[in-house]
């Protein structure tokens, strides 16, 4: 829900990652609630150039 297909790859699997070190009923809630506001406004649908969202092609592996 934040930036939908406007977001990268990486920056989608580092919005994942933190949802699972993060997750409660509570934030749950939050995302279904953002999630509506996101879905009735429209935004962040396309990503620049792009139908919807560029193909997964991999991602670069980085040191932790």
């Amino acid at each position: 829900m934040n930036g939908r297909n406007a977001l990268t790859w990486e920056e989608k699997f580092r919005l994942d990652v933190w949802y699972v070190d993060h997750h409660s009923l509570g934030l749950d809630l939050l995302i279904l609630a953002k999630t509506l506001g996101q879905v009735l406004s429209r935004r962040g649908i396309s990503a620049e150039g792009e139908a919807t969202m560029p193909a997964f092609t991999g991602s670069r592996v980085e040191d932790r």
